[in-house]
C-alpha cells in the first residue's frame, strides 16, 4: 500500500517549482485523492467539472479500478511509471493519485496559452484563406485535418530538445509521398539534439543535408491551405510547437517564386507575375554591382545621356563609387533593422527620419549621390518581391558589390556562372533545387516560370518522385 504523501513526493520532489499545484480532496466515503498540475497550462476549470465533482460523489471506498469509470473527461490515461507522470504533467496534464494506490491517471485537460488563429504577416493574398498557422501545434495540426480529411494523412510525433522536449510532428500523405522523406526526416531529427528547439528553423538546419550552406534546403510556410497543397504535391511537412511557421521538403528553388494567390488568380496574370519576380530579384543582386563595375570598369554599359546626367550626380562626391554604395548600402541596413528591433510607432519615425531626412540631407551636403541612393531603394523593393528568399539575396547582393568593385564586370559574370553552376549541382532529399529547369522535367514546366491552367495540371510534379502520381481526375 503507498500512502498519498508518499505519492506526491515521488512527483514533487522532481517537480519542485512553486508554479506545480498539488490539490488534495476527498470523496464522501473519505477516499483521499490528489490532482498534480502545473498552473497555466492545465485547463483547472474542466478539472473540477469532470474529475473532481464525479469523484467527490463516490460514496464507497474506491480502488484504482474503481475510479477510471467515474472520471469524465475525455481523456485519461492510466500509468504506473512516476518519470512518464513528471512528463505529463510538464506537457500540460493532470497526475491524478488515489491513496492506498501506486497507480495513478493522467488527465488530459491541457490549455496552454496562445493566440488566436491570425491572417500571418507575411504570405499575404489579396484571394485566397486568411488563416494562419498559430505557435500551438495541436491548433496547427487541426488546421491540416480541417483541409485534408482523408484517411492517408499520416501525423507522426517526434520529441527533440534535451531540455525543452519539443514536440514535432511529422505530416504527409502515406498514398503520395515518397516513404523515405519522412524517415529521412525523423532520422535527422533524432541525429541532432539541442537543448532548447525555440522555432522551426532550428529543426530546419537539422534535417538539411548541408546546414551551412546559403541557399536552404527545406521550404516555408505560415498558413495551413499552402501546407496542404504541398503535401498533396508529394512532399511532406513538419510542424513544431512553439512556431507559427511550418516546414515543407523537399524543397526546390522555384517554389519561392510561386505565390498562393496563383492558384486563385488567372494563369495568364500568374504567369505574369511569376516573370516579374524573377526579374525583380536578378535585378536586386545585380544592380549596385553593374552600376560600381560600370563607373570603376566599364563605362560604355550606361548609355551615353544616362552617362551625362550621372556625371553631372556624382561631380563634387568624394568617394569612390564602391564605398558610396557600401555606404548607402550599410545605412539601408541599419534603417532596416532600426525599423524592426524598434517599438512599432517609434519604428515608423524611424523609417521616415531616415528615408527623408538623412537621404535628403546626405545628398544635399554631397556625401552621397542621388542615383546611389535610388538603385540602393530599388534594389531593397526588388528583392522583397520574393520575401522567403531575403536573406540569401541580401548576402549574394553585399558579395556581389564586393567583387564589382574589385575585380569588375567580369566579376560579376564569373560570380553569376558559379552560382548557377552551384544550384544545378545540388538537391534535396533526392530532389535537384532546380528542378523543373536543371534537370529540365517539361510536365513540370507548367507550373515552373509559366502557369498552366489548373486543367492543364492533371498530374503532380515529376521531380518529387511520390506515388500516386494523378491529382485532377475528369468524370467522362
Amino acid at each position: 500500500m503507498c500512502s498519498l504523501e508518499k505519492n506526491i513526493e515521488r512527483i514533487k520532489g522532481v517537480l519542485v517549482s512553486e508554479d506545480v499545484i498539488t490539490y488534495e480532496f476527498s470523496s464522501a466515503a473519505g477516499k483521499r485523492f490528489a490532482l498534480i498540475y502545473v498552473d497555466g497550462l492545465a485547463e483547472k476549470a474542466q478539472l473540477g467539472e469532470l474529475v473532481v465533482k464525479p469523484l467527490a460523489a463516490v460514496a464507497k471506498d474506491a480502488s484504482l479500478s474503481d475510479v477510471r469509470p467515474v472520471l469524465a473527461s475525455p481523456e485519461v490515461k492510466e500509468g504506473s511509471d512516476y518519470d512518464m507522470a513528471v512528463k505529463e504533467i510538464s506537457y500540460g496534464g493532470a497526475a491524478l493519485l488515489v491513496d492506498g494506490e501506486s497507480g495513478f491517471f493522467i488527465i488530459g485537460l491541457t490549455k496552454p496559452p496562445g493566440r488566436a488563429v491570425a491572417e500571418p504577416p507575411t504570405q499575404i493574398a489579396v484571394k485566397g484563406p486568411r488563416e494562419g498557422f498559430t505557435e500551438d501545434i495541436k491548433v496547427n495540426c487541426a488546421l491540416v485535418r480541417k483541409r485534408l480529411k482523408t484517411p492517408s494523412l499520416r501525423m507522426e510525433t517526434v520529441r527533440c530538445g534535451r531540455r525543452s522536449d519539443t514536440a514535432v510532428t511529422i505530416c504527409y500523405l502515406s498514398d503520395v509521398c515518397d516513404p523515405s522523406v519522412p524517415e529521412k526526416v525523423k532520422e535527422r531529427i533524432a541525429a541532432n539534439q539541442i537543448d532548447i528547439v525555440a522555432d522551426s528553423s532550428y529543426i530546419g538546419r537539422f534535417i538539411s543535408s548541408r546546414p551551412r550552406s546559403l541557399f536552404k534546403r527545406c521550404a516555408t510556410a505560415e498558413k495551413p491551405d499552402i501546407f496542404c497543397a504541398k503535401l498533396c504535391e508529394g512532399r511532406a511537412g513538419i510542424i513544431v510547437d512553439g512556431s507559427p511557421i511550418a516546414l515543407t521538403v523537399p524543397y526546390m528553388l522555384a517554389e519561392d517564386f510561386q505565390s498562393s494567390e496563383d492558384y486563385f488568380i488567372s494563369s495568364y496574370r500568374a504567369t505574369i507575375l511569376r516573370v516579374l519576380r524573377v526579374i525583380a530579384v536578378i535585378v536586386g543582386i545585380f544592380l549596385p554591382a553593374t552600376y560600381v563595375a560600370a563607373q570603376l570598369f566599364k563605362l560604355q554599359l550606361i548609355p551615353f545621356r544616362l552617362l551625362i546626367n550621372i556625371s553631372s550626380s556624382v561631380s563634387g562626391i568624394p568617394l569612390s563609387p564602391s564605398v558610396e554604395m557600401f555606404l548607402t548600402l550599410f545605412v539601408l541596413e541599419v534603417l532596416n533593422e532600426a525599423s524592426i528591433r524598434m517599438p512599432k510607432y517609434v519604428g515608423l519615425a524611424i523609417s521616415v527620419v531616415g528615408a527623408l531626412v538623412l537621404g535628403e540631407t546626405a545628398v544635399s551636403a554631397g556625401i552621397i549621390s542621388t542615383p546611389a541612393i535610388i538603385i540602393v531603394a530599388f534594389s531593397a523593393i526588388c528583392l522583397y518581391v520574393v520575401p522567403d528568399l531575403m536573406e540569401t539575396t541580401a548576402t549574394l547582393r553585399w558579395i556581389n558589390l564586393i567583387i564589382a568593385g574589385s575585380v569588375g564586370t567580369f566579376g560579376i559574370v564569373l560570380f553569376a556562372c558559379f552560382i548557377i553552376s552551384y544550384l544545378v549541382t545540388e538537391q534535396a532529399y533526392g530532389v535537384p533545387l532546380t528542378a523543373p529547369f536543371a534537370p529540365m522535367i517539361s510536365r513540370d514546366l507548367k507550373d515552373g516560370m509559366f502557369k498552366a491552367d489548373m486543367f492543364n495540371l492533371p498530374l503532380r510534379p515529376e521531380a518529387l518522385g511520390g506515388k500516386n502520381k494523378v491529382r485532377l481526375r475528369k468524370k467522362k
